[in-house]
């Protein structure tokens, strides 16, 4: 690992930067003297479909010159930009340098537009076609890798068109997601439950709370185990907002639904990561795109504002 940590790679891309231009220059120097061995009338004795004849004449003085200049500006560049290991360049270019440079030129551009739509309430902001045809965009290039061109998610990615919020629903609660992130973490339970036989139990428990098909007689059992869980998901099993914890009464399931999936989730926990979009996105694009995103699961009310 002491490669990663030294100078060596740094060095090592330096020399081997400049000996093959050097090898460059001594190359064509050597091609200009060498001299093949040639007939008395000046060609090398190949001779092709009858009268082609290959003869010695050198590289006319403008084209060697071409190598010459090539190498010139192989130097210049490698003295203004970086190139040679950790050399910076006399320029201190980078091209996180320039495209943070034409980030904020783009930024600015757009500032004015989005100044209209920051001054808005995120209601009438979702209910702004111009406005959301610029969160579509801001939408379909930052969360739908995720989040599907639908908004629907999928296994473990979150569905933003139902009602269905694992922090809250609220403009200000996405706004919060979106700057900061979230890091979801449900913890393997098994052990705290007790025996696996308590574990399925608890998991009939589960299934019955929203109604879904379940054993009576083992729900009514992992009812008593469920108090470890309710600690997140409260005792009503409706869920924590406050700390993510999915609401197990709606029958909506992030992770897979049946006992097999609840099953694996008390056993392994699970941890589910939204990063934080601060460091790519200006507030007021922000603003915009947690309007659009609000405006998924509440239609009805965009329209009206």
């Amino acid at each position: 690992m002491s490669d990663f940590t030294s100078n060596f790679w740094s060095v090592f891309v330096t020399v081997v930067t400049l000996v093959s231009i050097v090898a460059c220059l001594l190359l064509l120097w050597f091609t200009g003297k060498a001299r093949a061995m040639t007939a008395t009338d000046n060609t090398t004795g190949h001779v092709w479909d009858g009268d082609l004849r290959e003869m010695n004449n050198p590289l006319p003085r403008w084209w060697a010159w071409l190598f010459v200049l090539t190498v010139i500006f192989a130097l210049i560049y490698l003295a203004l930009y970086p190139g040679l290991g950790n050399y910076a360049g006399t320029l201190g270019w980078t091209s996180t340098g320039q495209h943070q440079a034409e980030l904020d030129k783009g930024n600015a551009d757009v500032a004015p537009l989005y100044a209209k739509f920051t001054a808005m309430a995120p209601q009438a902001v979702a209910a702004d076609p111009q406005a959301m045809a610029i969160g579509e965009r801001l939408f379909m290039n930052n969360c739908a890798q995720c989040h599907g061109s639908d908004a629907r998610g999928s296994k473990g990615i979150p569905n933003l068109t139902d009602t269905d919020w694992l922090h809250g629903g609220a403009p200000v609660t996405i706004k919060e997601t979106l700057i900061k992130g979230r890091m979801g973490n449900m913890p393997p339970m098994a052990a705290a439950v007790g025996s696996p036989e308590d574990v399925r139990n608890v998991a009939q428990y589960v299934l019955s709370l929203s109604g879904s098909p379940h054993d009576s007689l083992q729900a009514a059992l992992g009812k008593p185990k469920f108090a470890v869980c309710s600690a997140c998901h409260g005792a009503d099993g409706k869920g924590n907002p406050a700390l993510g914890a999915p609401n197990l009464t709606d029958d909506i399931w992030l992770h897979g639904y049946g006992e097999t999936a609840i099953l694996a989730m008390i056993n392994n926990g699970k941890v589910n990561q939204m990063p934080a979009q601060a460091d790519k996105l200006t507030e007021a694009q922000i603003h915009v795109l947690a309007s659009y995103v609000w405006g998924f699961s509440n239609k009805g009310l965009a329209a009206t504002k």
